[in-house]
């Protein structure tokens, strides 16, 4: 079944996790089941201490500003747009700002949206507490995993050699593990399916969707941010987030036609919408279930 070959058969994965085996009576030649969550012996080695040295890094420089009695913290970005921009997500604030505009100006107008700006990061504290409350996914044969807005259920096989097959008829999802294999090796492999089904869906729907709108995308890649769906840059570079492979092609394509739509309009004004509505009509009830589903998906990779 699932191309396994007939002459070595994988052997079911035993589900019970390995610290719950009751021991084997000294009496009984028969080992217990083998599980794959069998973390392989390791060995001390002596630690090199070595001077701490801080990694450089290439991340926009954050500020502080005195807002009421909060002190808001925020990334900055320069950019070629003509007005100041600001988003919110949980990293918390970042402005993007046009060259010409001083600190000072940038700060005003801060001060003047930070009752919008509060009541946001608020929301998005309180968003995040919730998802991070919900129990995580329990890794074992049988499990229920979000894919394309529908469960699919995981399946634990151990054999010779690392392998994962979807069986979209069955909506399972096979994963061969070799015997010892570790809980934290079998989220990776899933998480390795998941990266690759997205860039290969989401290249898809681009090019899909790139022709409808008549514009040109530079390049794309994908990008592991917290609740951020996508972004796109003046120079044509589009990143989405690979997690919205969790969600229904409708809420895909949106994110997709947000992002083209940007090529032509770098701002969230009534063109812009107007651009994304051009050919994605339903844009505003895809934006507002986005955000609902994206508060019910299970903790998978916390």
């Amino acid at each position: 079944m699932f191309g396994r070959e007939a002459s070595a058969p994988p052997k079911p994965v035993y589900t019970t996790p390995v610290w719950s085996v009751p021991p084997t009576p000294a009496s009984s030649t028969t080992p217990p089941p083998v599980s794959p969550y069998v973390a392989p012996p390791e060995t001390a080695v002596p630690v090199k201490t070595r001077p701490l040295v801080a990694p450089p890094s290439d991340l926009p420089p954050r500020r502080q500003l005195m807002v009421g009695d909060f002190i808001l913290e925020y990334e900055l970005r320069r950019s070629t747009r003509r007005s100041i921009g600001f988003m919110i997500d949980d990293d918390g604030l970042r402005v993007t700002a046009p060259k010409r505009i001083s600190i000072a100006e940038i700060d005003e107008a801060i001060r003047t949206k930070q009752h919008w700006i509060l009541s946001k990061l608020k929301e998005r504290r309180e968003r995040r507490a919730a998802r991070l409350q919900k129990p995580p996914v329990e890794w074992i044969d049988g499990t229920q995993i979000p894919y394309l807005g529908q469960d699919i259920t995981l399946r634990l096989l151990v054999g010779g050699r690392n392998r994962s097959i979807y069986n979209p008829n069955t909506r399972e999802l096979w994963m061969t593990l070799m015997p010892g294999a570790s809980e934290n090796l079998l989220k990776e492999r899933v998480k390795a399916w998941y990266q690759q089904q997205a860039k290969t869906l989401f290249e898809e729907r681009l090019d899909l969707y790139a022709g409808r709108l008549g514009v040109q995308y530079h390049s794309f890649g994908l990008t592991s941010a917290g609740t951020r769906w996508g972004s796109c840059t003046a120079d044509r570079k589009i990143r989405l987030n690979w997690k919205l492979i969790h969600f229904s092609l409708p809420l895909i394509d949106y994110v997709v036609a947000h992002e083209l739509s940007h090529i032509l309009e770098m701002n969230h004004s009534q063109q812009f919408w107007d651009t994304v509505g051009l050919i994605y009509p339903e844009y505003d009830e895809a934006k507002n279930l986005l955000r609902k589903r994206s508060q019910e998906l299970p903790v998978l990779f916390p």
